[in-house]
């Protein structure tokens, strides 16, 4: 009789896994259930709500913020994920002078604190005159972000099977062709992964941000800080509730089992 291949997995490390889960998403559930409940300071009672919801949209500051950071983060993510695709197949599929010192260079971002990161980008902002804004964090925004994009793609060519390619240039198709056609549907996964994480990483970024933004843009993060400084209003509460819900279902739409996408099709 066959012996079963299923690893039974011991009781502990299930209970110690599943409590594991309950303290890291926890906090995000209180989140989402403080920004329904109402409290009458008279009564001393709680009730829930849709005001606060109503409140944040009614917010002008917030909406501008939240604007701000879409904005910033829609033109990094193009930006980073351009550059970051295009590094990648430079450095995995050409040989030229420096190539081992830019490498090198690529993952500087990763490594040095945000703090001397951002205060170097401003001072270098300061010296080319380059008015601090949108602009300006957009630029900031894409030199870190680059390299998480420019990381995931490349860890997708250094599995590529290069034999499609030749057979599709041995059929007559153009660089461009075999580009569009081959190259580019198999590294869409890396660039798509590269590409959220660059969104993610510039739609929550707070320290650059800070010292690369002028009067007037400021960020949903920064703007949240200015917020909680003079204590947590409910309205942070169902703002952090509506990003967050639109994030799961922005990496469910994205990245939904294949057999659910070939079935829509």
């Amino acid at each position: 009789m066959a012996k079963s291949s299923q690893i039974h997995t011991p009781l502990s490390v299930r209970w110690v896994t599943g409590f594991t889960f309950f303290l890291l998403y926890i906090p995000l559930l209180t989140l989402v259930l403080y920004s329904f409940v109402k409290k009458d300071i008279e009564l001393q009672s709680y009730s829930l709500t849709f005001d606060w919801y109503k409140l944040a949209f009614e917010d002008e500051s917030l909406r501008n913020a939240l604007w701000t950071s879409l904005w910033v983060g829609t033109w990094t993510t193009i930006g980073a994920t351009v550059l970051g695709t295009t590094a990648a197949l430079a450095l995995e599929r050409s040989t030229f002078p420096g190539k081992t010192a830019f490498d090198g260079l690529t993952l500087v971002p990763l490594i040095v604190p945000e703090i001397v990161f951002g205060l170097s980008l401003l001072i270098w902002f300061v010296f080319l005159t380059i008015t601090l804004g949108s602009f300006s964090m957009i630029l900031a925004h894409i030199t870190f972000s680059f390299s998480y994009v420019l990381i995931t793609v490349r860890a997708r060519l250094q599995d590529f099977d290069r034999s499609l390619e030749e057979a599709a240039k041995d059929l007559g198709a153009t660089p461009s062709q075999t580009f569009w056609r081959i190259t580019f549907p198999l590294l869409r996964p890396a660039i798509v992964s590269g590409a959220l994480m660059a969104f993610t990483i510039s739609f929550d970024d707070f320290l650059i941000s800070f010292f690369t933004a002028g009067i007037g843009s400021d960020t949903l993060p920064i703007k949240l800080y200015s917020m909680i400084k003079f204590g947590i209003s409910p309205k942070v509460n169902a703002l952090s509730s509506l990003i967050l819900i639109a994030t799961i279902l922005l990496v469910v739409a994205v990245f939904r089992p294949k057999s659910e996408k070939s079935n829509a099709n």
